[in-house]
């Protein structure tokens, strides 16, 4: 991956088509709903497919699944099949991996054997989804793995269009995406890098105050368009958190396009936006940029 050739590196987008598997007709339900929340056509492309658009537009991108298997009854697109398409496309794509916490010491085995040999670059956790408290001790196995490993780890916070309208909201839970409970798991884990993944409505004061008081957390600004993004967050984006705010967009059901049209309208100083654009990943991602 040339980083200088990038105009932006886009840290939160969902794999979502395997190339492997069948559909399963188990997430029909779920996606329709999904479609009616944002309000857009449930068309999902391959990471191959995604790659081509990415690269098209000078814009590096991180790749994940979610481990839905036992939250939601959903077949999971395997972790191993993620970074091996990541790895075809590796001038333009980052894998991460997710595992449920709930798989114990199997998923520790499996987050060491993704880490050493399938090249992984970090984990992704959806806590309402997969039904924890980020701060359950059960799971520091699991963060202890990555920290060894020095990668970083991206958590769900706030509400989710996932569910949104079902019956019950498909039995899923926010209040596992409180930002708060991760303010523990970044006292007892100081060198992990926690992402929290959006503007946390209806928590955006916990996650403000929990990013300006832990040093090793940082807000990805997917899943919303800017224009909704609330004025507390644009302003602190703009200077206390400046270093450690990174653009994501939550593909496929927002895309580049859109979000980056939408913040081409917020009063984001100059100075500040290669760093939310693609700086401050680079640094988390620990890339190497390609001597001269």
């Amino acid at each position: 991956m040339n980083i200088d050739e990038l105009v932006a590196i886009d840290i939160h987008t969902h794999a979502e088509t395997s190339t492997r598997l069948l559909p399963d007709e188990a997430e029909a339900e779920a996606l329709e709903a999904r479609g009616r929340y944002f309000r857009y056509e449930v068309k999902h492309p391959t990471i191959a497919q995604m790659a081509d658009y990415y690269r098209q537009r000078r814009i590096g991108f991180v790749v994940f699944t979610v481990d839905q298997e036992r939250g939601m009854g959903i077949r999971r697109i395997s972790n191993e099949e993620v970074a091996e398409s990541a790895a075809e496309h590796a001038d333009i794509c980052i894998p991460f991996a997710s595992i449920d916490p709930a798989r114990g010491r199997m998923g520790v085995r499996e987050a060491r054997r993704l880490i050493e040999h399938y090249g992984v670059k970090g984990f992704k956790f959806h806590p309402i989804i997969q039904g924890f408290h980020p701060n359950d001790r059960d799971v520091y196995p699991l963060y202890e793995v990555i920290a060894e490993a020095g990668l970083p780890a991206l958590f769900h916070t706030g509400q989710t269009g996932i569910g949104a309208g079902m019956r019950g909201g498909g039995g899923l839970r926010i209040k596992y995406a409180n930002p708060v409970l991760l303010d523990d798991v970044a006292a007892d884990f100081p060198d992990l890098q926690i992402v929290m993944a959006h503007p946390a409505v209806p928590w955006q004061d916990e996650q403000l105050s929990v990013a300006l008081h832990k040093p090793n957390v940082w807000i990805d600004l997917s899943g919303w368009s800017p224009k909704y993004f609330e004025p507390k967050l644009v302003q602190y984006a703009n200077t206390l958190l400046k270093d450690r705010v990174l653009f994501g967009t939550d593909n496929p059901v927002i895309l580049p396009d859109r979000w980056l049209a939408d913040f081409e309208k917020l009063p984001i100083k100059p100075e500040v936006r290669p760093l939310i654009m693609k700086e401050n990943a680079v640094r988390l991602l620990k890339l190497v940029r390609a001597r001269s």
